[in-house]
């Protein structure tokens, strides 16, 4: 939520914030730094407090660290937030060869993570970065305090791969931000048109002939856009993670269904399991404040 989208329609991050319910203590905005993390130029934003235990944000497919923000800005306050713009997102690198697949994912976490200096911490993602997560907490549980897993499993409901697909068809570059806007709200009424104007702007941008396109790569695929390996190594990925972990799921979510999420507790070793209500599957954006209490009251902040 930048003063570009205020300048579209949208509110400032902070005004936004507090339309929503996010508490959160100061009005601080993150600084912006890139780091050279396994072969890729990745951008990072930086939420301060380097003297706190140290959080990493990982964000979904087609998104941006940006995504964090309300969660980021709540969360400060306990915790050194850092969310990083992954491979083919946002301001980062895009893979000349197109890998996008997990291991490529969790081999940046590790290089991120060491160069910045951050050794053992607290690891959330949403949707891909979920994926990105317990593959990473599997393949180094030395170096995870806790895990969140937000609305992503090894199996992804078909319901809600074709609803993705839906709305990206026709997406490469369009004419007009409204007209995103209100494609948008088609596809997800939870929020108000407002904040998503908002948060829009941090994932597109303008091209020189007045055009917009996604800060994305869209070589990644839909399965690789929302994690679904879909296979039993990532049963066998997920059965490797060794930190106590939070799953959480949208209520309304057609990406994780409930028989997934079942069987995910099953197979983790410690697992806390919390359904946030009137929230589909960009869970932190549909209802920030029921998720945001829910990883509060896990971590015990």
């Amino acid at each position: 939520m930048t003063t570009t989208g205020e300048a579209l329609g949208g509110m400032n991050l902070f005004d936004a914030a507090r339309a929503a319910g996010v508490r959160f203590s100061t009005e601080v905005l993150p600084t912006d730094h890139h780091v050279e993390a396994n072969g890729m130029r990745l951008h990072y934003l930086d939420w301060g407090n380097a003297h706190l235990p140290p959080m990493v944000l990982l964000h979904g497919g087609a998104q941006s660290a940006h995504s964090w923000d309300f969660f980021a800005l709540a969360m400060r306050d306990h915790f050194h937030v850092v969310a990083v713009d992954q491979r083919g997102h946002g301001d980062s690198d895009w893979s000349d060869e197109g890998d996008y697949d997990a291991p490529f994912h969790v081999a940046d976490i590790a290089a991120f993570t060491s160069q910045l200096g951050i050794e053992r911490f607290v690891l959330v993602g949403l949707s891909m970065g979920g994926r990105n997560a317990y593959s990473f907490a599997a393949r180094h549980p030395e170096r995870v305090e806790r895990l969140v897993i937000v609305d992503v499993g090894p199996d992804v409901a078909a319901e809600g791969r074709r609803h993705i697909q839906e709305f990206m068809e026709g997406t490469d570059t369009f004419e007009s931000f409204d007209w995103l806007v209100a494609r948008v709200l088609q596809y997800n009424p939870r929020r108000p048109e407002v904040q998503v104007r908002g948060s829009l702007i941090n994932n597109l941008k303008q091209l020189p002939d007045g055009r917009w396109t996604w800060k994305h790569d869209r070589r990644r695929g839909i399965r690789r856009d929302r994690g679904g390996e879909m296979d039993e190594a990532a049963w066998a990925a997920l059965a490797g993670v060794q930190a106590p972990t939070l799953l959480v799921r949208g209520a309304e979510s057609n990406i994780l269904s409930e028989a997934t999420a079942a069987r995910m507790r099953g197979v983790l070793r410690e697992s806390h399991f919390v359904e946030v209500p009137g929230a589909g599957h960009l869970v932190p954006s549909d209802n920030p404040v029921a998720f945001e209490e829910a990883v509060r009251t896990y971590l015990q902040v």
